[in-house]
């Protein structure tokens, strides 16, 4: 059962806000400023350059393959079911526990309002935002706009009362333990940024999710990129080192050295709607892995199971609350560490998987949004996370390879045996060692995908062109026996004297060329009889002489039919007309490895259909 696309713009733009503004924002600064100093703004500021990287590789991703299971959809057909499983296990496993922070942190600001004890609200809230994702993902979504619009006009006041507040000696010494403390400090607060991933999880229930997502995307980290850098810089220079460091409630402080109590009261409430935001978002999107992973075999099937009613993945959801609860009792440096590791890690994968996507030559991996000054962002944001990781220091390299272990564990003992994936780093090693590794399952997959995505309903037209027959040749030819072989190769089909159909496509040549354009030509002809109609697909790589003034053909659409087929051989022509207009059809057209690759390039040609949803 298909999962409903329910998400538009503004959802997505909550969601990923409202993941990102909680605890990175109202507990870290104090933790941060203790390890870097005032310098943690420049901390803030690296990460969030980084996480660009990051971003604008899974926004390629995610227009190219918006499925539900994000990172670990996308990082499992590029690099193979193993990666794929390490991938979403971890990446689940650190948005749960980011889900876990958010609840957890609660506890400093809930003690500045009332005495309760924070363990049994966590739990309670955290089956609350159970109930309501499993109920669905668009009221999931509107309690997240509620929330991030809450949080926006609350932190902006801060920055606006708080700026005239600044005492200058409060930044020296800038960076006390030196620029290297900036870096590992930075790999600290890389949690922050996390909220990117959660819109990659849920891009299968977003409406026009190929544009939709990565404009989400982009829009929420420049506009979070800002707020963090601020709030950071004014906190920073309002309270001095013996205030802030270790504090595990700096906004709320910062803002009761000059809003008073009522500026820390309300401070403490928005950090609580972040929190909460946080909390929702993560369930919302760590639910999707296990879901992901369940369709792919790689865990148990209950998992990819949705419900009847609500349409959302109820199990998958259930199992991350429970996992959500246990890590409530976790300490809280434990996990920071563990979840910005993941996280990075996490980062690393879709660097690399974009650029094995674009090198494997696949013909159907076509994404909307493509990722500028490639490979270089990719390569910026391996060395960057990379370094990150060990600047994080030994703690951080033995949760990598503690999580990658079990990983590797899982899929070895259970995924490896009931599944047989192919993925684009095979079609890259056979290209190198001309080895026969692939099929053309992973094409067709990725046309299906773009089918959903484009919501491209089939016509009568692609059914047609789904059993045409196809001539791909490197045969050159004169135009007489081109057609000898054409009508050979249709006359059975239309039911009709091979010669007599030659004698057809002859005399229309000779009435005006069907040339249309450099390298294309469409001859169609009306034949005796009553329904019938057929369509040839033919590349000749060396070239068919059409003409002695114009250049040699090499793409040829030939259309049959009787009379009364007169209105749908219009259409027809009418959509191979479009689906040539597009600027890369040649270029797709001559690059096709194969007659199903021909096929495929008409199949997803740009063009008008007659009902864009099945």
């Amino acid at each position: 059962m298909k999962l409903k696309k329910e998400l538009n713009l503004l959802d997505v733009f909550c969601i990923a806000t409202g993941a990102m503004i909680s605890s990175g924002l109202f507990i870290l600064p104090g933790l941060a400023h203790a390890q870097a100093g005032p310098a943690v703004v420049f901390s803030y500021f690296f990460a969030g350059l980084l996480a660009i990287t990051g971003m604008l590789s899974q926004a390629e991703l995610v227009s190219a393959m918006p499925k539900a299971g994000g990172t670990y959809f996308y990082v499992t057909r590029s690099m193979g079911p193993a990666v794929g499983t390490i991938d979403g296990l971890i990446t689940w496993f650190s948005l749960s526990l980011k889900s876990a922070f958010a609840l957890v942190g609660m506890a400093a600001f809930i003690k500045l309002l009332i005495t309760v004890d924070i363990h049994i609200i966590s739990v309670i809230l955290c089956l609350i935002f159970v109930i309501i994702n499993i109920i669905g993902i668009k009221e999931a979504s509107r309690i997240q706009v509620v929330l991030v619009f809450g949080l926006f006009a609350i932190l902006l006041l801060y920055i606006i009362q708080g700026v005239t507040s600044i005492n200058i000696h409060n930044f020296e010494p800038f960076a006390p333990k030196g620029f290297s403390s900036v870096f590992s400090t930075a790999g600290f607060v890389f949690i922050s940024f996390g909220g990117l991933l959660k819109v990659a999880a849920i891009a299968e229930e977003v409406k026009n999710p190929a544009k939709t997502v990565p404009l989400g995307m982009i829009l929420s980290l420049l506009i979070v990129s800002v707020f963090y850098t601020l709030v950071v810089f004014i906190t920073s220079g309002v309270l001095g080192t013996t205030e802030l460091d270790h504090s595990l409630t700096p906004i709320s402080d910062g803002a009761f050295v000059f809003m008073g109590k009522k500026g820390m009261i309300l401070m403490s409430i928005a950090a609580i709607l972040a929190f909460i935001s946080t909390a929702n978002a993560g369930i919302m999107a760590a639910s999707r892995y296990p879901m992901a992973l369940a369709k792919d075999n790689l865990i148990p099937d209950v998992f990819s199971e949705t419900n009847k009613r609500f349409k959302t993945p109820h199990f998958s959801i259930l199992l991350t609350g429970f996992f959500i609860i246990i890590a409530l009792f976790l300490k809280l440096d434990i996990l920071v560490k563990v979840a910005s590791t993941v996280l990075i890690l996490t980062f690393i994968f879709s660097c690399l998987s974009v650029i094995i996507m674009r090198e494997s030559g696949l013909q159907n991996y076509d994404p909307k949004f493509k990722s500028p000054l490639y490979p270089w962002v990719q390569i910026i944001g391996i060395v960057g996370f990379a370094f990150l990781v060990v600047e994080m220091g030994f703690e951080a390299l033995t949760a990598f390879s503690i999580l990658i272990v079990g990983g590797l564990f899982t899929y070895w003992f259970y995924g490896r045996i009931r599944t047989n994936r192919e993925y684009a780093l095979l079609h890259i090693i056979q290209r190198i060692t001309a080895k026969e590794l692939t099929t053309r399952f992973m094409e067709t997959e990725l046309k299906e995908i773009i089918r959903e995505r484009d919501e491209i309903s089939l016509d009568r037209f692609d059914r047609m062109i789904q059993k045409c027959i196809i001539i791909d040749t490197d045969k050159e030819m004169e135009l007489e026996d081109f057609f000898k072989l054409a009508a050979e190769t249709m006359a059975s089909r239309l039911e009709i004297d091979a010669s007599e159909l030659f004698r057809d496509l002859v005399a229309r040549e000779e009435e005006s060329s069907t040339v249309i354009g450099p390298g294309l030509a469409i001859p169609h002809i009306v034949i005796p009889g009553e329904k019938h109609f057929d369509i040839l697909l033919v590349r000749n790589r060396s070239g068919i002489k059409f003409s002695d003034t114009a250049p040699d053909i090499h793409t040829v659409f030939v259309l049959a039919g009787t009379k009364d087929e007169r209105n749908f051989h219009l259409r027809a022509l009418s959509a191979i007309a479009q689906i040539c207009q597009d600027k890369n059809f040649r270029k797709k057209w001559m690059a096709a490895e194969s007659e199903e690759g021909l096929r495929d390039v008409v199949l997803l040609g740009k063009r008008m259909r007659r009902s864009h949803k099945p």
